[in-house]
């Protein structure tokens, strides 16, 4: 079984996602036993973004990626199960149900559980924004 970081290269959609966690320093991360859980927003995902200004400060691109990982592995059903999930820099996602389908802050599951060797990945339609954490809910 490969890792976070082996299994997104592999999958081939996650480019943006991968050279951003290079720029960050954050890819040896994923790397480490873990067990993560990481939201993985896919290239589209990032096409709906200004990657440039998310890039152009360093500060504010750990911000976003490390929003987008959990210490521990969480499959979708056990992050069903809670309103919020403490991400590694510190904000939470806020977790509903909308329309019978399980809404993650912004986003939208495209494929979940991916079983790695130090985690597990869930595959996301948008990127999500700390800027925004909590907002989400309408409950903050």
């Amino acid at each position: 079984m490969t890792d976070i970081l082996e299994t997104l290269a592999a999958d081939g959609s996650f480019q943006t996602l991968l050279s951003l966690l290079k720029m960050a320093d954050l890819a040896d991360t994923l790397r480490e036993p873990g067990p993560f859980t990481l939201f993985a927003p896919d290239d589209d995902a990032f096409k709906r973004i200004n990657v440039d200004e998310v890039t152009s400060d360093r500060e504010k691109l750990v911000s976003l990626l490390t929003y987008h990982i959990v210490d521990g592995e969480f499959t979708a059903t056990e992050i069903a199960r809670d309103e919020q999930l403490m991400t590694s820099n510190g904000k939470s996602l806020t977790i509903l149900l909308e329309e019978g389908q399980q809404v993650i802050d912004n986003a939208k599951y495209v494929k979940t559980d991916i079983r790695c060797s130090n985690g597990i990945i869930h595959v996301i339609n948008n990127v999500f924004l700390p800027q925004f954490s909590g907002w989400y809910c309408g409950c903050c």
